[in-house]
């Protein structure tokens, strides 16, 4: 379970770009912008310089943004504008052509949506759905630019699918936005897929990711993993603080602090600093079912290996934890590689309750004042213990020490086994 080799896994999105080519603006003449809205009617077809004013066949007037040889002022949003007649762009006028499901938009191109509210293609799509494929088009407002209040998005389901940048409403009333793509995970629960989202964009300012009392900051856990993979999320710890309550809550603050900065020290160790998430060395894949057990392996032989925080492996450890949790961990072991609150949660299902090769939980250690020394003694016993091996020992300790003076507190005694 500890200490083994990982590789990175990292979702890689492919995104295509459109590359616009503006005609040079020879052999043309100048169109005059008209300051009392006495601009000729656009003409399709027909050349536009940039600052071109024309009167468009909904009685609206638009300028050329951008020099084109007469496309459409309310289809090609990236080379027209809304036109006042004062001046500048109009800042009240929405014409633009209901959304077609299936019709090719550039990027720019505003549609009216059936809820009534504008969108704005940021990527060229064949008629994606606005409320749904928030990659391709983005809430727009009369005014120009995004809507900062408008939120029409489609409800959370479970075991949809969903691409890079949906947006969703979750059942508390929330909204969440996919950060990687994935067949319908729990927005709040999957948090290495999904982030909360407000409706002027961005993530929602109302979740500052230190939810409760945790003693490790957002901040700090940024500065202990540095170069952590991005599929360990602080969101994602916290969400599973909520499994074992009484981790880095109990005991005076000082203890509090002390057992958060060992189960993350720990924690560094067997993953490289957060960057590992899967064993690396494949070729002990199929070591980690034990027959014996009347359940078997029944996600495969070579199912069970090291995963998580703190490397989860064997099949009656995935059964184990997987009890605990109220999760199928025996049944679908890939959880904990695919879900950063499931990954936490295996390590804290260890910390809390695990002696493994030493005589108390990591947990108990901390709070009952042996120290850190011997939580190592319960995660890697005399492999490394008792001279086992002193150079992992002192890794460890040093992370401790570290983590320890970013939270502002006193390491203590016993830190070594």
């Amino acid at each position: 379970m500890r200490r083994r080799l990982v590789a990175v896994l990292s979702a890689v999105a492919a995104v295509a770009g459109l590359v616009f080519g503006v005609p040079a603006a020879t052999g043309h003449a100048p169109q005059a912008a008209a300051a009392a809205c006495s601009a000729p009617n656009w003409v399709a077809g027909q050349w536009y310089d940039v600052g071109a004013v024309v009167r468009y066949t909904n009685g609206g007037y638009y300028r050329a943004k951008n020099a084109n040889p007469g496309y459409d002022p309310v289809i090609s949003t990236w080379y027209w504008e809304p036109y006042s007649c004062g001046g500048g762009t109009d800042p009240g006028t929405c014409s633009y052509p209901n959304w077609v499901a299936g019709q090719w938009y550039d990027v720019g191109a505003v549609v009216r949506y059936t809820n009534g509210g504008y969108y704005r293609a940021k990527n060229a799509n064949p008629g994606y759905d606005p409320v749904i494929s928030t990659w391709y088009w983005e809430p727009y407002s009369c005014g120009g630019g995004t809507d900062p209040g408008t939120c029409s998005y489609p409800n959370w389901v479970a075991g949809q699918w969903y691409d890079v940048g949906a947006v969703v409403r979750y059942t508390n009333g929330g909204y969440y936005r996919a950060k990687n793509a994935n067949p319908g995970y729990d927005p709040v629960i999957s948090t290495w897929y999904w982030e909360p989202y407000s409706c002027g964009g961005g993530t929602d300012p109302g979740n500052p990711g230190n939810p409760g009392a945790f003693v490790v900051s957002e901040g700090q856990f940024n500065q202990i993993f540095p170069g952590r993979n991005s599929f360990y999320t602080y969101s994602g710890l916290t969400a599973a603080l909520s499994a074992y309550p009484g981790f880095a809550t109990t005991g005076s603050d000082t203890v509090k602090k002390q057992e958060a900065a060992a189960f993350l020290a720990n924690v560094d160790h067997e993953t490289g600093g957060l960057v590992y998430i899967v064993e690396q060395n494949t070729a002990n894949y199929p070591h980690y079912c034990d027959w014996n057990q009347s359940y078997g392996c029944p996600a495969g032989q070579a199912a069970y290996y090291g995963r998580g925080p703190i490397q989860l492996s064997w099949n009656f450890n995935y059964k184990a934890a997987g009890d605990a949790l109220g999760i199928d961990l025996l049944g679908n072991p890939w959880q904990v590689e695919q879900n950063s609150a499931v990954a936490w949660k295996t390590g804290l299902w260890y910390w809390n309750t695990q002696s493994g090769p030493g005589t108390m939980t990591p947990h108990n250690a901390m709070v009952n004042g042996r120290g850190f020394g011997e939580t190592i003694r319960s995660i890697n016993g005399s492999i490394e213990c008792n001279g086992g091996n002193p150079a992992q020992v002192e890794s460890r300790v040093s992370k401790y020490r570290q983590i320890s003076s970013i939270l502002g507190v006193d390491p203590g005694a016993n830190l070594y086994c």
